[in-house]
C-alpha cells in the first residue's frame, strides 16, 4: 500500500486510502466517491503469495484486459517524479467499512430483516473480517464469525469459499440456520444450510433468478463455460435465456452488458447482480439469496430442490507459464478419449488458471466413475507432457 501510495503521488495522484476492504467495497467508493479508478491489493481467492493488483475505473466496472495489459506495459518504463509543488496528496478514509456495511444493507430489501436466523460467517481471514459479521448483525442475525484473524500469511489458508470444511463444520457446531464463507477479497459465496450441505455458485444463482423469475424479473443469466449443463437446463424450463462466456467474472459481465441482463455468475461463487453492484460481491449476493428465501418463505434446500446438479470433476495441474497444452498430440487424445466415454452425456473442458500456473481439466457427466477416471486420464497426459 506505501508503495503505490508513494507512486501514485509522485505522478501527482491523490490518493485515499481505506484498506483492508472487499474488493468490490473499494468498487463501490470509487464510485461512490466520484475517484478516477479504484486500487486493490489482494490475494483474491488464492494463497499470499499470490498477491495481485486489481483496477476499477470510475464507474465501478473492471478494466478491459487491454488496458490492463497496457498498463502491466508500462511498469516497464522509467519511473518519474513530479516537482514538489504538483505532488499528489495521500489522506486514510477513516469510515471506509462503515460506508460499505451501510451499502450492503441497501441491497437487502427494506421491509425485511434476518432476525430469528444463526448464521456462521466464514471472511477467510480476508479483507471482509471486519465488515461482513456487521452486515449480517444489523440486519437481525445472530451472527457466529469465522475467519476473522487475519494476519497477512493465512489468507484463505483452510476457511472461506475455497475451504468450505471449517464452514460445515461451524455451522453444525453451532446449530446455526445458515453458513455464509467468503474469499479473501470478499467477491466470491459459498453457503451451506443447518445440514451442513454446501450451496455452489450456480445453484445459488439459481436459487435468485427462480425468485426473480418468478415476478417477471429476469430476461437472461449469463454464466461461462464452467457452468454446470443442469443450470442451463433449468433454466430452459423456466424459460429464461441463458448465454455462457469465457471463465472469469470480467467475461461473464461483459456479456451481461452486451444483452441487457441483470443476472450473472460462476459456480466459484462470483454472483453478479447488476441492479445491486457493479462487480461480484458476495456479502451483497448472499443477501440476494436470503432475501429469495425470506420472501419464499422457502429453505434454500426448497428453492434449488428442482435443480439437480450433473457431477464434475476438476483438476489443477501444475505447468510452467506459457506452456500450451493444445499444441500436444497426447493430451488431445486424451480429451478425445474422454469425450467419447461420456457418450454425448457431458462435456471436457480444459483451460489455462487467469490467476495460478495450472491447467485446468474439467469433466462432466455421469456416472462419477467414469467422469473421475477421465479427468485423471487427461491430467496423466499433462503432467506426462509437462516432462517431456
Amino acid at each position: 500500500e506505501a508503495a503505490l501510495e508513494a507512486g501514485f503521488s509522485a505522478a501527482g495522484v491523490d490518493v485515499l486510502l481505506c484498506g483492508p476492504l472487499p474488493t468490490p467495497g473499494v468498487a463501490y467508493l470509487t464510485r461512490a466517491l466520484r475517484l478516477a479508478a479504484g486500487v486493490v491489493i489482494s490475494a483474491s481467492h488464492n494463497p499470499y503469495g499470490d498477491n495481485g493488483i486489481k483496477f476499477f475505473s470510475g464507474d465501478g466496472f473492471k478494466l478491459p484486459d487491454a488496458v490492463e495489459s497496457e498498463i502491466e506495459r508500462a511498469l516497464g518504463e522509467p519511473i518519474g517524479c513530479n516537482a514538489s509543488a504538483h505532488l499528489g496528496r495521500a489522506r486514510r478514509v477513516d469510515d471506509a467499512g462503515g460506508r460499505y456495511v451501510e451499502f450492503c444493507k441497501s441491497t437487502f430489501p427494506a421491509d425485511l430483516d434476518l432476525r430469528g436466523l444463526r448464521i456462521v460467517v466464514d471472511c477467510a481471514h480476508g479483507a471482509a473480517y471486519s465488515v461482513a459479521p456487521h452486515v449480517f448483525h444489523e440486519l437481525g442475525a445472530d451472527v457466529v464469525p469465522v475467519g476473522v484473524s487475519p494476519d497477512g500469511f493465512n489468507i484463505n489458508d483452510l476457511f472461506g469459499a475455497t475451504s468450505p470444511a471449517q464452514l460445515q463444520a461451524a455451522v453444525l457446531r453451532h446449530q446455526a440456520d445458515l453458513g455464509v464463507a467468503l474469499d479473501g477479497d470478499g467477491d466470491r459465496l459459498v453457503m451451506a444450510d443447518a445440514q451442513g450441505t454446501l450451496y455452489d455458485g450456480d445453484q445459488l444463482l439459481y436459487a435468485i433468478a427462480r425468485h426473480r423469475a418468478g415476478k417477471g424479473k429476469v430476461a437472461g443469466v449469463a454464466g461461462t463455460l464452467m457452468t454446470n449443463l443442469a443450470l442451463e437446463q433449468a433454466f430452459a424450463r423456466l424459460g429464461v435465456a441463458f448465454a455462457r462466456a469465457r471463465v472469469g467474472d470480467r467475461y461473464v459481465l461483459e456479456l451481461m452488458r452486451e444483452k441487457g441482463w441483470r443476472l450473472g455468475g460462476e459456480n466459484s461463487g462470483h454472483i453478479i447482480c447488476l441492479d445491486r453492484h457493479t462487480t461480484g460481491d458476495g456479502i451483497v449476493s448472499a443477501l440476494q439469496v436470503l432475501a429469495a428465501m425470506r420472501e419464499a418463505g422457502r429453505t434454500l434446500g426448497e428453492l434449488t430442490a428442482d435443480l439437480v446438479m450433473l457431477p464434475q470433476v476438476l483438476l489443477n495441474v501444475q505447468v510452467p507459464r506459457g506452456f500450451d497444452w493444445r499444441k500436444d498430440r497426447a493430451i488431445a487424445r486424451a480429451a478425445e478419449e474422454a469425450e467419447r466415454s461420456l457418450n454425448g452425456k457431458g462435456r471436457v473442458l480444459l483451460r489455462r488458471s487467469g490467476t495460478e500456473p495450472v491447467l485446468r481439466v474439467m469433466v462432466e457427466g455421469e456416472p462419477r466413475e467414469t467422469i473421475e477416471s477421465a479427468a485423471h486420464a487427461i491430467a496423466e497426459a499433462v503432467r506426462g507432457a509437462v516432462a517431456r
